[in-house]
């Protein structure tokens, strides 16, 4: 079995829902590292013991765990030879004493949970490291019980103290001292009694300086009265320390020398931990002990998804009787794939000793591997499409599998073109026969359902749906086929009546009508083609006036539109060019000026019209000026 098998049937998950009835993170590690199991003897060992562990649950008002935590990290520094502290000797007490209740507990159960029972009689009782531990321990510190020197040493620690603090309270109470104390009080600095001194006497008052205050108004000073009950201070204390990793490393030995014993304790408690939990999850949610096999037979009775909450509609499965291969098929919807994970968490919960979600009467067999292909496994990175994806997963499946085998699969065959996907489809699905595996595959495909038909070893069955109102009721049969229903799903998500109407023709006469789309392509392409002149060319003509976009002014059409698009306008005076899309018709010229009215003149100035008039005249002035340009032109 792998990580994807694991990951698609959502194992995870669900051992999270167990997880919760724990006691202490032991029991939460072994059930994330627990796995399913091929071999039978290991899950009826499994399930066995589900069945004790409920009926002492059911006898019982308390199962005694409390104080089992996990010492591992304390049991990982012993081994490496470093020295407890007094709270890391606290916690391997409890856990001692845990061990040494749940002894007693276990081995009075011994009538109705034999194999459970039977894991004490393993667990080692080190009553005498507890009482080692409780009688040099209180408080999360070395007691001045521990030993006689310890208990001799903080005496005169005691009393020198005492001493120093009436030699201290002396100088604070003495008015010669008065003007130069900051505050009257004994303080501690570096593990050494002190005196608040005004930093401006410091000089006055003999002692060792050895803190200042954050703001450098106060000096902590040692006085010399105390300096040498100070210095004897500070030898009885480094005694003190002696003498308390003595009694620390004395208890360090005695765990160290029970350390297999301990740590065999720490895995029967964590089985415990983990074995009870598992009950109470069995409890909490009516779960049953099913029968197993490892011969392929698979017996659903009422099952249901454990991930599933609600009015869940229950499974009846069965498979590996009468037939080895089953095709599931039915509405998109329908409930195909949550079937398909239904038979594989159930397989996969039963394999770790789980109960299932099922009743009385089901059966389940334990297989060496489950595979599945369920769901999308695109891969941007590796460049696979839907379809290689899967047959790629196939292929990985198919490698790994043998006679002891479930395999699930999920549309199979689909995202490619559907004769090829179906026969594709229909080989592979016969060479996992041929291999002895248990197959359970949902399906689209008619090809298919006609194999599973004909093939003695296959079999159909249906998710049901209701003929009438054609919504899918989440129901599988076994022994029929059913239809995708695709239009009534369609129609569900909001696809309009005319369009599944058509649907409908297509599917049952395959009239596209073709011909109607063509004509009426061609006929709308000219109309719009039409509206497309009419609309987004608009006739300019001589004389019109024009607003020009980019200047924000107007200008006269002087020539109409070319085959650019482009028309000439007068501007200022001057004839520039502009395409249409880059000016506004203001005013037509009819509007304008009078019907008769010579539009040329509009672009002749008056210089020009009072010289061309001359000629007409004969006027010898005007003659000379022409001649004249004409010269200069030359």
């Amino acid at each position: 079995m792998n990580n994807t098998t694991f990951e698609k049937l959502q194992l995870q998950e669900l051992k999270e829902l167990v997880k919760v009835h724990c006691v202490s993170s032991l029991g939460k590690e072994l059930i994330d590292k627990l796995n399913p199991s091929g071999n039978i003897n290991v899950v009826k060992r499994r399930l066995k013991e589900n069945k004790e562990a409920r009926l002492i649950l059911e006898n019982s008002n308390h199962i005694p765990l409390e104080g089992l935590f996990n010492i591992a990290s304390v049991i990982d520094k012993v081994e490496k030879g470093m020295i407890l502290d007094p709270t890391e000797f606290i916690r391997i007490e409890d856990f001692l004493r845990g061990c040494r209740k749940i002894k007693t507990f276990m081995l009075d159960k011994e009538f109705y949970s034999p194999t459970l029972s039977s894991y004490a009689l393993n667990i080692t009782e080190c009553k005498s490291i507890e009482e080692e531990i409780n009688y040099s321990i209180k408080g999360n510190k070395v007691d001045s019980n521990a030993s006689k020197e310890l208990k001799k040493i903080r005496r005169n620690i005691d009393v020198t103290e005492a001493k120093v603090k009436e030699r201290l309270n002396k100088f604070l109470t003495s008015s010669s001292n008065k003007k130069y104390i900051q505050e009257f009080i004994i303080s501690k600095r570096n593990d050494r009694y002190v005196v608040p001194i005004k930093s401006s006497y410091k000089n006055e008052v003999d002692g060792v300086v050895l803190d200042t205050s954050s703001k450098g108004t106060t000096v902590f000073i040692e006085p010399n009265s105390v300096a040498k009950f100070s210095t004897e201070l500070v030898s009885l204390k480094a005694e003190e320390s002696i003498e308390e990793y003595k009694i620390l490393s004395y208890l360090t030995e005695l765990i160290f020398e029970k350390i297999s014993e301990i740590k065999l304790n720490t895995e029967i408690i964590s089985e415990y931990d983990m074995v009870f939990a598992k009950a109470k999850y069995s409890q909490n949610n009516r779960a049953i002990t099913p029968k197993i096999n490892d011969i392929g037979y698979i017996n659903i009775v009422n099952g249901k998804h454990p991930l599933l909450k609600g009015n869940i509609v229950p499974l009846n499965f069965e498979i590996g009787k009468n037939y080895r291969s089953l095709i599931i098929t039915g509405p998109n919807a329908g409930g195909k794939t949550v079937s398909l994970k239904t038979v594989g968490i159930l397989t996969l919960m039963t394999s770790c000793g789980f109960d299932i979600c099922a009743q009385e009467g089901s059966e389940i067999s334990i297989f060496e591997n489950v595979f599945v292909d369920i769901g999308d496994n695109q891969s941007i990175e590796n460049a696979l499409s839907t379809f290689s994806s899967h047959i790629k997963n196939i292929a990985d499946i198919m490698n790994a599998s043998n006679k002891s085998t479930l395999v699930l699969f999920d549309e199979i065959g689909s995202g490619t073109e559907p004769n090829e996907g179906a026969g594709l489809a229909i080989s592979i699905l016969e060479e996992f026969y041929q291999m002895g595996c248990i197959t359970i595959a949902s399906t689209h495909y008619g090809e298919i359902k006609k194999f599973a038909q004909l093939h003695p070893e296959f079999e159909n069955a249906g998710m049901m749906f209701d003929k009438d109102t054609l919504e899918p009721l989440y129901k599988l049969t076994i022994g029929t086929s059913e239809d995708s229903n695709a239009l009534f799903i369609s129609k569900k998500m909001g696809i309009k009546y005319k369009i599944l109407n058509r649907a409908k023709e297509y599917i049952g006469d395959k009239n596209y009508n073709l011909d109607l789309v063509k004509r009426s392509k061609i006929s709308s392409s000219k109309e719009i083609e039409n509206e497309y002149i009419a609309k987004e060319i608009p006739i300019y003509d001589i004389g019109d006036k024009v607003k020009l976009l980019d200047k924000e002014d107007f200008g006269i059409v002087y020539k109409p539109v070319n085959k650019f698009n482009n028309i000439e306008v007068l501007y200022k005076d001057e004839f520039i060019e502009v395409n249409i899309k880059r000016i506004e018709l203001s005013l037509k010229a009819n509007q304008l000026y009078p019907e008769e009215y010579d539009l040329s003149s509009l672009f002749t100035s008056y210089e020009d019209r009072k010289l061309e008039k001359d000629i007409q005249r004969g006027s010898k002035k005007a003659l000379k000026k022409i001649q004249k340009e004409i010269k200069q032109n030359r």
